[in-house]
């Protein structure tokens, strides 16, 4: 029998219930959940633990989500959901290389649904946005 190996996900987001809420949802959708609450960790994690795809939030206090895309742009090139409270926040977030953007709040069923799409797109090279 052949195991398939189940796809990983980063979720960063200062608010740690965020985090315990959506490992509980991606869980059960059959993803493998890392979860942070600090940017500077991500990048960390995204460089040792090979994520497929990082969900992360815009406004963090030890560094924002702009700078967390920032810096992974330089050596990875992992999808990236943006999600965040401000909807004025997504353009500027795409224009730093998300993948693509949810605001909050969001239905869990939406965002597993968003995160199939990119993993595809990203798979076959496709953009879901032109920035």
């Amino acid at each position: 029998m052949v195991e398939v190996k189940k796809k990983r996900v980063l979720v960063v987001d200062d608010e740690p219930i965020i985090g315990k809420v959506l490992r509980i949802k991606l869980g059960f959708s059959g993803y493998d959940v890392l979860t942070t609450t600090s940017g500077l960790e991500a990048i960390e994690l995204v460089r040792t633990h090979d994520p497929d795809i990082m969900l992360l939030d815009i406004l963090m206090p030890d560094i924002t989500g702009i700078d967390v895309l920032e810096r992974v742009r330089t050596f990875s090139q992992v999808p990236i959901i943006v999600f965040t409270g401000l909807p004025e926040m997504g353009q500027p977030a795409l224009q730093h290389g998300a993948n693509d953007c949810i605001t909050k709040p969001f239905d869990p069923n939406t965002l597993v649904e968003k995160i199939e799409s990119v993993l595809t797109a990203s798979k076959t090279g496709k953009k879901l946005h032109e920035v």
